[in-house]
This record gives C-alpha cells, sequence and structure tokens, in this order.
C-alpha cells in the first residue's frame, strides 16, 4: 500500500508543471490541494476510532476488534479509488510544444546526475528528508501515544479535530509569513517551534491539555515547511536551467513528493519495530505497558525525531543559497539570453525573416523616450537589440501584431513573441521589476498562444512598481534588429502615443 500511495503521491504532485506555465498559478494550485490534503489527512484522524468502535462487536478497552478495524480500511479505500478517478477524469493538462523535454531523463541515472547537478535541488531535498524522517516518526506514533501512555484512544480524533482547523490556518498565513520573515528564516522559525512541541511533549505525560498544546506546536509549522520547500524547489527549475542551459519541471517538482514519501516510508517501516520494542502489541493496554517500556517508545518518538530535525535544519541553513533575492536575479540574467534561441547556429534560425517586412504598433500607450537614456545598460546599450522605451500612462500593454507568443516570464514582467513572419521581440515592464515576484501584474496569455494585433496580452498596476522604488519604463525590443537593412522607428522622442499608432516599420 504505500509504495504505490508514494507513486501515486509522485504522479499527482508532478502534475503541476503539467496544468499552468504560470508561477503563481502553480502556487495556488499547491496551496489549495494542500489545503484539501490537510483536510484529508486530518479527517481521518477525526473517523478513525468512532468508524472502528462502530463496526466493532467488541470495544477492547476504546481500540475495537478486526472487524471494526476492515470496515474502516474497506471505506478508506473505496474513498481513495472514486477520488482518484475523478483526478484523472477531471483534470486536463496544457497541450503545448513547450512542455516536449529537450533532455533525457528517463531512468534512474539520469535523474541523480541532474539531481546532482542542480545542487540547490540537491541540498533542499536533503534538508527535507532529514526533517521528514523525523516528523513521519512522530505522526505515525501519536495513536499509540494516546492509546499506550494516556489510555485515551479517543483524544487521537480530538487532536485530529483540531488539526484540521489549525492546518487551514497555517496555510493561509503562509504568504504573509513568507513575505515578513523570507523562506529561509520561515524555515528555521517552523522547525525551532516543532522542537519546542517535542520538547514539551516529552514533559507532557498524560495531561490531556498539555499534549495537545504540545502536538499543536509540532504540527503547525509542517504545513508551511511544506509550501517553503514547495516554493524553493520550483524557483530551482529556473536556477537549473541558468546552471545547466535546460528546465527539467517535471522531474523537479517530483523530487519533493518522491522524498516525502521515502522519508515516510523510512519511520513507516520502523514504526511496527518500535511498538514491539515498547511492548505495544495485542492485548496490551496503558496500565501494562512497564516505565522501562514508556522510556525507550519516548525515545524513539522524540528524541530520534529531534535529531533528524536538527540535522535537517543545519544542511538547510548552511546549504540553501536560493533566496527570493537570488531567483529574481537568476530570472534577470535568463531574460538576457532571450534572443540566444534565435541566432543563425539554433535550429530555429529558420523560422527568422520569412517575408520582406513587419510593422510593428505600439505595446502600451504613454510617452516616448529615447532608447539611451533607459536606467538599465541592457537595454540602453542596445545589447537586447533596438526598440523603442515609452513611459506609461496606461497598464494595459497590447500585442504589437499578429504572433506565437513564445515566453511568459515566471515574474509576468516580460513577455517574448515571435511575429507570424519569424521575427522575435521582447516587451518587458519595468527596470528591475523581476524582483517584485510577479505583484502587480497579469498575464492574459500563455506560452504556445497565438495572439492578433492590438489583442491585451499583459497588464500591470503602475502604484505597485512606483511603490517598490523601481522605474516603470515599457520596452520592446528586436533582438536581431542588426539583420535588418532599415529598423525605422515612427514615434519620435517626446511624442505622446497611444496602441493604434505604429511604432516600427522594419524591413529586409
Amino acid at each position: 500500500m504505500d509504495i504505490f500511495y508514494s507513486f501515486k503521491d509522485v504522479g499527482f504532485w508532478s502534475m503541476l508543471p503539467a496544468l499552468s506555465f504560470d508561477s503563481r498559478e502553480r502556487e495556488k494550485t499547491a496551496t489549495f490541494a494542500r489545503i484539501g490534503s490537510s483536510i484529508g489527512g486530518s479527517l481521518v484522524g477525526v473517523v478513525v476510532m468512532p468508524l472502528v468502535l462502530s463496526f466493532s462487536l467488541q470495544s477492547n478497552g476504546g481500540t475495537g476488534d478486526d472487524r471494526g478495524w476492515f470496515w474502516f480500511g474497506f471505506i478508506v479505500a473505496a474513498v481513495a479509488f472514486v477520488t482518484a478517478l475523478a483526478v484523472g477524469i477531471g483534470t486536463r493538462e496544457v497541450d503545448n510544444k513547450l512542455r516536449e523535454n529537450k533532455e533525457d531523463t528517463a531512468g534512474v541515472s539520469a535523474v541523480f546526475k541532474m539531481l546532482v547537478k542542480n545542487d540547490q535541488l540537491m541540498w533542499v531535498a536533503l534538508a527535507y528528508l532529514l526533517y521528514g524522517v523525523g516528523i513521519n516518526l512522530v505522526n505515525a506514533l501519536e495513536l499509540y501515544y494516546f492509546q499506550y501512555i494516556m489510555g485515551d484512544p479517543k483524544g487521537f480524533s480530538l487532536l485530529q479535530f483540531i488539526n484540521m482547523f489549525v492546518g487551514i490556518f497555517a496555510v493561509s498565513a503562509f504568504p504573509k509569513l513568507a513575505d515578513k520573515l523570507n523562506r529561509k528564516p520561515l524555515f528555521i522559525w517552523c522547525l525551532v517551534t516543532m522542537l519546542i512541541g517535542i520538547g514539551l511533549f516529552t514533559v507532557a505525560g498524560k495531561s490531556l491539555l498539555l499534549v495537545l498544546i504540545a502536538a499543536e506546536l509540532f504540527y503547525i509549522p509542517q504545513p508551511i515547511v511544506f509550501l517553503v520547500v514547495l516554493m524553493i524547489i520550483t524557483d530551482s527549475v529556473e536556477y537549473g536551467q541558468w546552471k545547466l542551459g535546460h528546465r527539467d519541471e517535471s522531474l523537479a517538482l517530483s523530487v519533493r513528493p518522491l522524498v516525502d514519501k521515502f522519508g515516510g516510508a523510512v519511520s513507516n517501516g520502523v514504526v511496527g519495530q518500535i511498538a514491539v520494542l515498547a511492548g505495544m502489541t495485542t492485548g496490551a493496554t496503558a496500565a501494562s505497558i512497564t516505565m522501562h517500556q514508556q522510556m525507550v517508545f519516548k525515545f524513539m518518538m522524540f528524541g530520534v525525531p529531534a535529531i533528524f530535525i536538527l540535522i535537517g535544519m543545519f544542511v538547510f541553513w548552511k546549504k540553501i543559497t536560493l533566496t527570493e533575492e537570488r531567483h529574481a536575479e537568476i530570472v534577470a540574467e535568463l531574460e538576457k539570453t532571450w534572443g540566444d534561441q534565435f541566432d543563425q547556429s539554433n535550429a530555429e534560425s529558420d523560422k527568422l525573416i520569412k517575408s520582406d517586412e513587419l510593422t510593428a504598433m505600439v505595446p502600451v500607450a504613454g510617452k516616448v523616450i529615447a532608447m539611451k537614456d533607459v536606467p538599465d545598460e541592457v537595454f540602453s546599450t542596445g545589447e537586447m537589440g533596438q526598440g523603442i522605451a515609452i513611459k506609461p500612462t496606461d497598464g494595459k500593454v497590447y500585442a504589437p501584431f499578429d504572433a506565437e507568443v513564445k515566453t511568459v516570464f515566471a515574474t509576468r514582467h516580460a513577455i517574448g513573441l515571435v511575429s507570424d513572419n519569424g521575427i522575435p521581440v521582447l516587451i518587458h515592464v519595468g527596470i528591475g521589476t523581476v524582483s517584485m515576484k510577479g505583484t502587480g501584474f497579469v498575464t492574459y496569455v500563455r506560452e504556445g498562444q497565438h495572439v492578433k494585433k492590438g489583442q491585451q496580452i499583459l497588464e500591470f498596476w503602475d502604484p505597485a512598481i512606483k511603490k517598490a522604488g523601481l522605474d516603470d519604463t515599457v520596452l520592446m525590443t528586436f533582438t536581431h534588429s542588426d539583420l535588418f537593412k532599415e529598423f525605422d522607428v515612427k514615434v519620435p522622442v517626446g511624442s505622446e502615443v497611444v496602441n493604434t499608432n505604429t511604432a516600427i516599420e522594419i524591413k529586409k
């Protein structure tokens, strides 16, 4: 069961890049999925003992009998089967040629090769594995604690009922917490809180109040840690692209569930042995467990997990350098390579300049400024090609000609288009706006989509850019403008323009 559950979970979470190309949509999808999994996981804990006892012929001191456990398992299996069918039938993958993998990552050796080369993905996977073994040990042994240490198995249902609501609250608080603390400090604070919970758990004894407080201190950070790790792994896709020269989205995003399930499998594999060592076998009760057996159980439930969590925290703190700021820098560097895919040595070079001329319209309303005055050398020196720069008076950005959307940057501040006659152009909103991580930007197109001249492709909220202390200049640059005999800018510097004005005429 656990092996195939792991297969299912890897497949489920690695669907994220197949459902959307937008990083924010992925975050939302992952957050909602995590809320669902928190409710589902807690709900099982709430109903486990009531269902078992309901179907049992004998209560056996509140633990139920074989008949009750069988029907509990049967109900869980039936619900799992029906909901798995719903996911399979109800989801629709994005059909896009950009999802074609350019690298051969089939086989275990290729997977580990990619993992080792993407060092940030490797370190976050190792830290999360150590953390996962620790938390799964505690979580798996909680029912044993209530049943054999406290002698109150129904208290476990109460704990899971509380967890269901606490989990939703914790997930909902993630965006604000991440914004205040940033992901790396947030991860550390979460693990410190969990260690405090473990410490209180060790001295709580049979006090239901202390046990519940300790258990919640241990549980509250778990959904937040999940999302922190998921976001770092998501960012490692761009990190890997920057470092290795290609993207491995599905592979990278499948690492989290793979590591999670591996950690769970390791901990679940020893839970039965711990129960035997502590005398928690058939017929045992809280009264029959000796003091020595309690000490053995508590060391395995609290001491060993604390060691794993501490090591995981150390690895994370020392080795993870992929902060939000570093990710923004990487995306900015990837922007500069936008035109590289269209150079004459590239396989796509035959798509360039299929006709003699092109007319490009103004992408946004505003006032034209000189390219040399743009406060970014990449644009002002012409490194990104010739084009126009506009101080916007409106936040709506339009397609300058009929084209295919080639790239929608994850931070939504830039879009790369290729005209129907094969000419690439980059439309870029603001200077340094990659650091805003998509805040204040909305894209209305997806990669691979065909757009018509004058169709709105992007919208931004100018006050958000200015509040961040950034320049709001909108740029439209042609990355291979040196290939054209004539590159005629039709809008003079200082003129007021709208999107129906002709901006540039290009002739071969």
